[in-house]
């Protein structure tokens, strides 16, 4: 019996081979398309799973306000919070970034790696495998560093294990430090944001001990098991909020406006869950947005699967009524239907999976990052997957053609069924409604991009250079001297204009921020970006003023008191431009930043992402507080001639004489912000080609749906002609249908469409409004492209042979 269901499927395949190339297209691109982003998903969700009892590792972050989120916590709350909630077993200070670099030296030997600088229980909290040494009293002070395998054995060869009590000298200060342990990091394989080459106690720390309002530590605890996460995190945020308006009210600054609360993320799922980002996070939103789309997809693959399937139920009609006039069961036919449906998915799934063997290495590549099929487990997830939804789509056309009756189907009644036109226009209206949404989401998308795009910036980046420093240390003055030293060299290059620097890079957003209040009424203060730049920034950039003026090198109160802000800081504030200049203000930068005065209000320009809305920021001269040694960059300005060859003496000399041994990082301002924009980009293109896929598979399945229905009225087509109906006449009524049903679907998905696009563009400070051009759009060119394809078919009708339907007539 098996056996001929088979023969039988394969027979049908064959006949109706059309329907069957666009199922099976249809669904081997949405499967394709769902498991790549599934995958990316799934990759984002493995990170950290290495850690031993990581579900009782937190990351600490802080909601200070709606959307507003920091990352960032204090010494004393660590500790002290340690100290009091018994919950806590241990914490960490671990302020990490995989993009920070130092150079160590040893036994003639050198290493450039990363780094992680942190707090005692380092090594508690992520128990990294120890391979040589103790982790017993490390880092109660400066003077010791754990290496990985890695840097240990660049630093002391095969003998590496033996180094334990060596000395190591950092490159950067001159400082000598004792190896205490070697650690050994996760494998490649593993999934993780922590890969420090060596760790070190925080300088920090010896000077914020106790100081509750400087928020300067990446925060980590480990709670012991079953912990209630929420109890702890009020107990925290009562802690937070108490100590901190003590603090507040200490130094002279108002108390908090708005109760401060604490949020634990769990470390396994920081990439995706917090709210700050983390470390090192990722936008969740976005990949749970295409998670949906391809999931979409998937769904209309299995509509065009169910929608074909129902409209060539008339030619399988005297087939179910035989089989049931000779003693076949209903239950039989849904499973023999079943089978038939399940060989096609079958067949999908080998080609999707060929599909994606092909496009992994080329869809991680375009995201930035290595996205492997971890488990063989992941086929046998996929392949239960694709049995559920073919049992979901099979078994709606199965019990469907299961339920001809004998009588009616033999004497060719089936065609005339108005639950067989009911179910078809169904299916299609949901598949048109979907593709107009992708249509109009990826116009909107596009739209708000290229906005983004063409935002006047507020600044003129146009062929400035920004050459950073690699080899840098607070000590000494370093960071301070190298600076204008090679500032005035640089200068004196040929082809170059002007040099400035900034603590704040244009492209990489305000990392850095302290609070600031109007001397004369305390309640009026903001939290300000540290906008610490040389005194030629703002005329290098040729930022424009709203009020006031520029820094006078030549008036002293200029660069001992004088302090410029942007619109964002007035606005917070609740000022105007004008009323600005002049104000005295006091901040907590500094010791000595407690009298200064407003000269001038620049308007607003981009540090970073254009998504955010710009930040409050405080510019002074670099050189008058701690911020002396901030600028770790050279911002050069080329002249548009020879550019290439001045800038290629620039980067030789840079990397023989001022930084030898250490890799050249820079890059051209314009290109730095650009890459705020690639996110939205990929999303951009992401969404073009999911909606390439929509439409493709929805208008195959138009095609092939509509070439059933009007062969099934052939007959009629010939009545009419014979009855003296001209083509166009009968083009408009083959078509007729399906182009209000396209009209309904559009109108239906105009308010879906709208709402979830509104909600999205929710997320951005610089939006479009919502545009009504998407909308008409898609329906004209739906309506167009459903009168094309149907059309088609619709032409070929009126030219069938009259004699060939009516002789039996």
């Amino acid at each position: 019996m098996f056996k001929n269901w088979l023969k039988i499927a394969f027979i049908n395949y064959r006949k109706n081979w059309l329907s069957t190339c666009i199922n099976l297209l249809g669904l081997s691109l949405g499967l394709t398309a769902f498991l790549l982003v599934f995958l990316n998903w799934q990759d984002e969700k493995s990170y950290e799973k290495w850690i031993p009892e990581g579900d009782n590792v937190f990351y600490i972050e802080r909601i200070l306000g709606p959307k507003n989120y920091n990352s960032v916590s204090s010494y004393p709350f660590l500790d002290t919070s340690k100290k009091l909630f018994p919950e806590i077993q241990n914490f960490s200070v671990i302020n990490y970034w995989d993009s920070s670099k130092s150079r160590l030296l040893a036994d003639g030997r050198s290493s450039y790696a990363t780094y992680a600088d942190v707090s005692e229980d380092f090594f508690k909290v992520l128990p990294f495998p120890l391979v040589a040494g103790s982790y017993d009293n490390l880092f109660v002070d400066e003077s010791s560093i754990a290496l990985s395998e890695d840097v240990a054995k660049q630093l002391f060869g095969e003998d590496y294990k033996q180094s334990i009590g060596k000395t190591i000298t950092k490159d950067d200060t001159g400082k000598k430090v004792v190896v205490q342990a070697i650690y050994k990091l996760p494998s490649e394989s593993e999934n993780t944001i922590f890969r420090p080459g060596y760790a070190m106690r925080h300088e920090g720390i010896k000077y914020d001990k106790n100081t509750w309002s400087n928020h300067g530590f990446f925060g980590f605890y480990r709670l012991k098991p079953n912990t209630n996460i929420a109890e702890l995190e009020n107990k925290l945020s009562a802690l937070q909020n108490k100590e901190l308006n003590i603090a507040l009210k200490k130094e002279g600054w108002p108390l908090l406006q708005r109760p401060i609360q604490i949020r634990l993320v769990n470390v396994k799922e920081m990439r995706l869950e917090s709210k700050t980002g983390g470390l090192q996070g990722v936008d969740k939103k976005a990949i749970v947005i295409l998670l949906s789309l391809a999931g979409l997809i998937l769904l209309l693959s299995g509509i065009n699967f169910i929608n074909l399937n129902t409209a060539q139920a008339s030619q399988r009609a005297k087939e179910v009524g035989v089989r049931k006039s000779l003693g076949g069961s209903k239950k039989s036919l849904v499973f023999q239907f079943l089978v038939e449906t399940f060989i096609l998915y079958f067949l999908a799934f080998i080609i999707s999976i060929v599909l994606l063997e092909y496009l992994l290495p080329f869809y991680g590549k375009f995201l930035g990052k290595t996205i492997k099929i971890g488990s063989p487990i992941l086929y046998l997830y996929t392949f239960l997957i694709v049995v559920v939804f073919a049992f979901i789509s099979g078994i709606i056309p199965s019990v469907y053609l299961s339920n001809f009756k004998p009588i009616e189907t033999l004497k060719g009644n089936f065609s005339r069924s108005k639950h067989g036109i009911w179910l078809r226009n169904s299916v299609l209206t949901i598949q048109i409604i979907i593709s107009s949404f992708f249509i109009i989401s990826s116009l909107v998308i596009n739209k708000q991009v290229n906005h983004m795009m063409e935002k006047d910036l507020g600044f003129n980046g146009e062929q400035v250079y920004q050459l950073d420093f690699m080899k840098d240390s607070w000590a000494n003055d370093f960071n301070y001297r190298k600076y204008n030293l090679y500032k005035e060299k640089i200068k004196h290059f040929p082809g170059v204009i002007d040099v400035t620097g900034s603590f704040q890079t244009i492209g990489n957003g305000v990392q850095g921020s302290t609070a600031i209040k109007y001397k004369r009424d305390s309640t009026k203060y903001v939290d300000a970006g540290v906008g610490a730049i040389d005194l030629n920034f703002i005329k290098f950039y040729k930022i424009k003023f709203a009020a006031g003026r520029d820094f006078n090198p030549k008036l002293t109160s200029d660069t001992t008191r004088g302090i410029i802000v942007n619109e964002a800081f007035v606005k917070d504030i609740g000022w105007t431009n004008q009323e600005a200049v002049g104000k005295q203000m006091s901040s907590g930068t500094d010791a000595k930043a407690k009298d200064l005065e407003i000269i001038g209000v620049v308007k607003d320009f981009n540090f970073g992402d254009v998504q955010r809305e710009v930040s409050p920021v405080m510019f002074f001269n670099y050189d008058r507080f701690w911020t002396k040694n901030a600028l770790m960059n050279l911002q050069i300005k080329l002249t548009p001639e020879n550019m290439d060859e001045n800038l290629a003496r620039i980067k030789k000399y840079w990397e023989t004489e001022v930084e030898a041994g250490y890799p050249l990082q820079g890059e051209f301002i314009n290109k730095t912000f650009a890459k705020t924009f690639d996110k939205y980009k990929k999303q951009q293109t992401l969404f073009s080609v999911l909606n390439i896929m929509v439409l493709t598979v929805a208008l195959l399945g138009l095609f092939a749906l509509s070439s059933l229905m009007i062969e099934q009225k052939l007959k009629t087509v010939v009545i009419r002609k014979t009855l003296g109906a001209s083509d166009s006449q009968l083009i408009m009524v083959l078509t007729k249908q399906f182009l209000v049903i396209t009209l309904v679907a559009v109108l239906i998905s105009v308010p879906i469409s709208y709402f979830f696009m509104n909600e999205w563009l929710k997320d951005f400070a610089f939006r479009i409004d919502m545009p009504w051009f998407p909308y008409i759009a898609s329906l004209i060119l739906l309506l167009i492209l459903t009168f094309v394809v149907v059309s088609i078919k619709a032409y070929q009708a009126t030219k069938v042979n009259l004699v060939k339907y009516l002789k039996y007539e």
